[in-house]
């Protein structure tokens, strides 16, 4: 894939964080979700890539726009799987909170899961734990090998989980082990990658999530260098039926980086909507100017770019009106 091809999949969740900014804290997660979904719907016409959207906004019937199987780009360039989540977080954006983010991936044809809508057990690690550990170890095992890799106490690491219910039983296990926790409220896509960045001070991160966006989270930290596994929690002989369908020939197998997103190349990008830690959100200055933080990697390269924006939206709708 081009190397241009990680810009322009910026500009295009650019639009998708500068069109649902808008709905920040007004308690309106379907207006913020379709007010991004649009955007990048739109956006997608003018990238030179020949698209087939694997993760998305559902099955055709679920979803008008951005939905499994849906073509995107300009059709004149190279063929790629694209996994999107034009809002990671609408409830987080609808209530103001942290975490909220606009993501894209894209690779090689073929090479991302076609991963369904239900519950995925994950581990995801940094570089330096990367090959070390294993999912179906006990928690209390994978501590005990994370830290004797990284030549730290058990009680010296930081371990990341969604504040669920469900993760109860597992965030007593840590408690028990006296590592440190930190606790995510929302955002199982920047959760799974931070574990991957030095300056956030996360070890690894446990849990279950979204097995669409255990795929994002992965093609992310393809591109760090990380890894995620994964196991699909199916709970019931049509969500087992449904695995079929798509393609996943085992759905009780362990999901290594392969299964989820290939050897090839992969190009990753996201930008804030709200705060996280791994992206300052969409930020409104004076003059009708916005400013945008992003992050944009490539597998190929092992190349991290963090790009801030200031957009001028009077110019930037007058430009959009002239092309109409």
């Amino acid at each position: 894939m081009d190397r241009q091809l990680a810009l322009e999949i910026a500009r295009v969740t650019e639009a998708g964080a500068l069109a649902s900014a808008s709905w920040i804290g007004r308690g309106d997660k379907h207006s913020a979700d379709h007010a991004a979904t649009s955007a990048i719907r739109e956006m997608f016409d003018s990238v030179p890539i020949d698209g087939t959207v694997v993760i998305g906004e559902g099955e055709m019937d679920e979803a008008p726009m951005l939905y499994i199987g849906e073509k995107v780009g300009s059709r004149k360039g190279p063929e790629v799987d694209v996994a999107v989540d034009p809002l990671e977080g609408t409830e987080v954006v609808a209530n103001g909170l942290n975490n909220g983010m606009s993501v894209i991936a894209i690779a090689e044809k073929g090479h991302f899961l076609h991963a369904p809508d239900m519950y995925m057990r994950k581990l995801a690690v940094g570089p330096s734990l990367a090959g070390h550990l294993s999912l179906d170890d006990p928690i209390e095992l994978t501590l005990e090998k994370a830290a004797r890799t990284l030549g730290k106490s058990v009680q010296d690491l930081t371990v990341m989980i969604l504040q669920r219910e469900r993760h109860s039983d597992l965030v007593q296990a840590l408690r028990n082990n006296g590592v440190r926790i930190k606790l995510l409220d929302h955002g199982d896509v920047s959760g799974a990658i931070v574990s991957a960045i030095p300056e956030c001070g996360v070890d690894l991160y446990v849990g279950s999530g979204g097995a669409p966006e255990g795929v994002l989270a992965a093609a992310a930290l393809r591109c760090l260098g990380g890894e995620l596994q994964g196991r699909l929690m199916v709970e019931s002989e049509e969500q087992y039926a449904r695995c079929l369908r798509m393609g996943i020939k085992d759905p009780d197998a362990l999901l290594t980086m392969t299964d989820l997103v290939g050897t090839g190349d992969v190009i990753f990008a996201a930008t804030g909507i709200t705060n996280s830690d791994l992206l300052n959100g969409v930020r409104h200055l004076p003059g009708q100017r916005v400013e945008t933080h992003s992050v944009i990697m490539r597998a190929n390269t092992g190349t991290i770019r963090y790009l801030r924006c200031v957009h001028n939206m009077s110019v930037k709708l007058k430009y959009a009106a002239g092309m109409n």
